[in-house]
């Protein structure tokens, strides 16, 4: 446990260097914010109201999403382990006293609260100043809307590595991280709210990993989630969890059969 946390204060500490790149996110999530949000109000304006949702709650989740672009790495970056698998020094990796999953989970989580404190806050508020967005009163849907970021963190971890662990079969994880990449935006309700699909699409997408992203923490915000939300975030934590140490430890099996 001393070892998590001292990898988590680490990440932390790591990410807070970047001060001028931390501006300029908050800066591009407002814009592209802000952008994608008049795209949704002219939708609105020939419906008002879609499957539940108006306006102003297709706003406040396009602001969400944004603000939780840095805690999901939705858009990234990667880990560094599909870069160490490619140059060899993940080896060094497997001397650890700590298993390898549960080291980059440390790390990245440190990222993650980094990102939830000092570039989620400011891009939310960014929001609320430029756009009448959704924001509740009620403590509790505050508190749900933390849970679920925390839980959307641990899902975005999930699959960032399981993109990465495909560096130890293909001996490059880029390609499979691109796909990723491209998914997540679209299948997470980050880009348009699962809500706008036809309701067989919207269906099969919130049965994926990716809901867990965005439209379960938006829509714990605006009040139209349900405890389901929260478990299916879980479920898929801990399901995406146990396939990386899984398959980390089956890569680790690989990498000393091949001898180094």
């Amino acid at each position: 446990m001393r070892v998590f946390c001292a990898v988590f204060a680490r990440g932390l500490r790591r990410h807070s260097t970047y001060r001028a790149a931390t501006l300029s996110g908050i800066v591009v999530n407002g814009v592209f914010g802000a952008i994608n949000a008049m795209v949704l109000l002219a939708v609105f304006d020939a419906r008002p109201h879609i499957n539940g949702y108006t306006a102003a709650d297709a706003v406040t989740q396009v602001f969400v999403g944004q603000a939780l672009i840095g805690v999901t790495a939705v858009f990234g970056p990667p880990l560094e382990l599909g870069a160490r698998v490619r140059d060899g020094t993940v080896a060094s990796d497997l001397l650890r006293p700590v298993p390898p999953t549960l080291w980059w989970l440390a790390q990245d989580l440190g990222r993650a609260a980094f990102a939830l404190l000092v570039r989620s806050v400011p891009t939310l508020a960014v929001g609320a100043a430029l756009f009448d967005l959704v924001l509740p009163a009620d403590p509790l849907r505050w508190a749900a809307l933390l849970v679920s970021a925390v839980l959307a963190a641990l899902v975005g971890f999930g699959l960032r590595h399981l993109y990465a662990l495909s560096a130890f079969w293909l001996a490059d994880s880029r390609g499979v991280e691109a796909v990723g990449w491209l998914l997540g935006p679209f299948c997470s309700g980050m880009l348009l709210p699962l809500t706008l699909f036809p309701d067989s699409v919207a269906a099969v997408l919130r049965l994926l990993p990716w809901a867990a992203l965005v439209q379960v923490p938006a829509e714990m915000l605006l009040g139209h989630g349900a405890p389901g939300g929260l478990a299916h975030q879980a479920v898929w934590a801990a399901a995406l969890l146990a396939l990386g140490a899984l398959l980390s430890a089956r890569a680790a099996r690989r990498l000393v059969g091949q001898g180094g």
